[in-house]
């Protein structure tokens, strides 16, 4: 999708996420697309120009004309706007259309080389500050605050896990959860899986945010609200945490995949959900499909993984013999080169001792799961 900008012209745009991100230049396209990659519930913008030919696969909108006529849409779209574009071009864009700073959207501003975030709009009602930890974290860069009482320190309930790509199982508890959260009332985390340095701050973790081992346990203490991170479904007893509590869903489930030659994405796809479901596994925890580099080109394979934006990577015949696996395959062996694909694959990639299923075959399709360790 393009987009032309005209005064005086109304923008209609396609909106997915929460927060947009924006980029005029090379550079900052470049860092864009990666930011967008792994900072879940944002759409990307950027100039036509700069197009590289995924961005309909991978849902990025590019736009031709001023960008500074781009602005008010996202303003009443977006509850943030992160713009890789110098500050003080920022600042004279926005200015007319600033309202209010309990309706305005944070504005994150990042320079061109991605070496500083910073907070220039919303900072406490509008979240900015915390988006730009957020974004700075991912990056790798220094958060620029400059808000005096920015002495809050606590988890921001919609931005939880996103430079992980942790993403919501809905959206619905976000509101009265992030209440909980700031009112310090009693807040149960329990996190089963996923990245364990979430936590940013120098201090530590306020009192009412309490960690639990299990959720029969967080349940037990009566909470008022919870987060929960977890890969698997929840069983009907335990879904009484969520009556005030949001579901996230960390990417570390890594799906081994071996097929024969041309089996059609939908046999693929079908075999995956089938396999998730009888493990009780969330597709939105799948983090990455592996194989071998035979399997590189396989249409079937590439189709799903660019369906549902995920990781495809692809080893040697060596690379995957140098694992130890349970079934080993002389068959497999014989036209591959390795004793097997989709055990070896999945642990090369996981780094998982054992898998959450060692290997299934159906129809055409080969199927291991490991979920990555942290």
């Amino acid at each position: 999708m393009t987009l032309v900008l005209e005064e005086g012209k109304n923008v209609e745009l396609k909106q997915t996420g929460t927060y947009a991100i924006v980029a005029i230049t090379k550079h900052g396209v470049v860092l864009a697309r990666n930011l967008h990659a792994n900072f879940h519930q944002t759409d990307l913008f950027y100039m036509s120009k700069f197009e590289k030919g995924d961005e309909v696969e991978r849902n990025i909108t590019l736009f031709e004309g001023n960008v500074r006529m781009l602005l008010p849409t996202l303003f009443k779209k977006y509850k943030g706007i992160i713009m890789i574009i110098s500050l003080g071009a920022v600042v004279r864009m926005i200015a007319p259309i600033l309202k209010d700073k309990k309706t305005d959207p944070a504005v994150v501003v990042i320079d061109d080389k991605g070496q500083h975030v910073i907070s220039v709009l919303s900072g406490h009602l509008g979240g900015a500050n915390e988006l730009t930890r957020e974004v700075a974290e991912l990056l790798h860069a220094t958060p620029v605050i400059t808000t005096a009482s920015d002495v809050q320190k606590t988890i921001p309930v919609d931005l939880f896990g996103s430079r992980f790509g942790w993403v919501w199982e809905s959206a619905e508890k976000l509101t009265p959860v992030s209440a909980s959260v700031v009112n310090e009332e009693h807040v149960a985390i329990i996190q089963e899986s996923g990245e364990k340095n979430w936590w940013m701050h120098d201090k530590a973790l306020p009192e009412n945010l309490k960690i639990y081992q299990t959720i029969e346990d967080a349940i037990d203490a009566k909470p008022k609200a919870a987060l929960v991170v977890t890969h698997r479904h929840l069983t009907d007893k335990e879904k009484v945490i969520l009556q005030n509590g949001v579901l996230y869903r960390p990417k570390v489930i890594v799906l081994g995949i071996g097929c024969n030659r041309g089996t059609s994405s939908e046999e693929i796809e079908q075999v995956i959900h089938t396999t998730l479901e009888e493990l009780q596994f969330s597709v939105k925890s799948v983090k990455a499909i592996c194989s071998i580099d035979l399997k590189k080109d396989e249409a079937g394979i590439i189709e799903v993984a660019q369906k549902h934006q995920w990781e495809f990577s692809c080893y040697t015949a060596e690379e995957l013999n140098s694992i130890q696996i349970e079934l080993p395959s002389e068959t497999v062996y014989k036209f591959t080169g390795a004793y097997g694909v989709s055990e070896p694959a999945a642990r090369l990639y996981s780094g998982a001792h054992t898998l959450a299923l060692t290997k299934k075959k159906s129809g055409n399709v080969t199927i291991s799961v490991a979920v990555i360790p942290y």
